[in-house]
């Protein structure tokens, strides 16, 4: 297969922990050609969507873990895939590249997840479609709403809608002396919508990330750990990931969401689950590939290229 990855820039990835790169050493190991591309290259010219695209040879160091063996400008249907890896955040950029990228993907190109799929499932709002799963949830701009909720359930969690790796993420009281200004600063003084949640202490036990590749779960989910004094587990805000096996509620959300996921095209998705609360899906590039794998020798991207050569195969 020849696969195109879009991802941050490459000299910026921290290849000894990033999900994407642990797909790339997968798929080359299996002989498949490696091509990298930025956000930023796409192009629509006469009904063609393209990009410069840097061809890797991959190696397994962590530092000059690749070298650039060709460069060329190629259409987006040149690949058997292309993978969406671009991190948020999810800005008006991204959503052009969804743009872009759906309008190649009806030229005949075949892009995972599927460039609609990614825009309409925003990674905090898209936990609206599930709430029997979900903990007590707002989601609200009015200030006067949100204070509301705070009085009511006493300890809450305020975050962005639009926030990655634990940014600005706040743990509120009905008592916190500076929640006037947290609401301020999250609202924009009422201008921008937030998520507000009812505190789950069980956060102590781990944010639990649950992978989903192709409408199947992978066994094992990551649970991160706040580090003491945090109330956020993201690995990014310095929480600790422990792999455990796939059981009980965890599995059952798991395959009560993936069959839905899969209809949508959406090929990788990170659910993240807190005691027995949905407070998250990802869509736009999950994580946790590498230490899932490392603890519990379970190939998680071997799982994905096993399901990329299916489609591939299929189609």
């Amino acid at each position: 297969m020849k696969l195109a990855f879009i991802v941050d820039p490459l000299e910026d990835i921290k290849a000894y922990k990033d999900s994407s790169v642990a797909m790339m050493r997968c798929a080359a190991k299996r002989g498949h050609q490696i091509w990298t591309i930025q956000r930023a290259a796409l192009t629509w010219r006469d009904g063609v969507v393209a990009a410069r695209a840097q061809r890797l040879e991959v190696g397994a160091g962590d530092t000059a873990w690749y070298s650039v063996t060709e460069e060329s400008v190629l259409p987006l249907t040149a690949y058997d895939s292309v993978l969406m890896r671009q991190d948020p955040p999810f800005d008006f950029e991204y959503v052009a590249a969804t743009w872009l990228l759906e309008r190649a993907e009806a030229e005949g190109a075949r892009i995972w997840n599927r460039p609609r799929s990614i825009r309409d499932h925003s990674e905090k709002v898209a936990i609206a479609e599930f709430p029997h799963y979900t903990p007590t949830t707002l989601i609200a701009r009015d200030p006067a709403d949100i204070h509301a909720f705070i009085d009511e359930l006493e300890d809450v969690i305020l975050k962005p809608l639009d926030g990655m790796g634990g940014s600005s993420i706040f743990r509120v009281t009905r008592s916190d002396p500076n929640r006037n200004v947290i609401v301020e600063t999250l609202t924009a003084f009422g201008t921008r919508s937030i998520m507000a949640q009812r505190y789950l202490p069980a956060i102590s036990h781990g944010d639990k990330r649950i992978l989903l590749i192709a409408g199947e779960p992978v066994p094992y989910c990551l649970a991160r750990i706040p580090k003491a004094g945090e109330s956020r587990g993201n690995l990014a805000a310095g929480g600790k990931g422990v792999a455990r096996p796939l059981l009980g509620r965890d599995r059952e959300i798991a395959e009560a969401l993936a069959p839905t996921l899969w209809a949508r095209g959406l090929l990788i998705v990170g659910l993240d689950v807190i005691g027995d609360s949905l407070t998250e899906i990802n869509v736009t590039s999950p994580t946790c590939f590498v230490e899932i794998a490392q603890q519990t020798r379970f190939d998680v991207a071997a799982m994905l290229v096993d399901a990329l050569e299916r489609e591939c195969a299929a189609s």
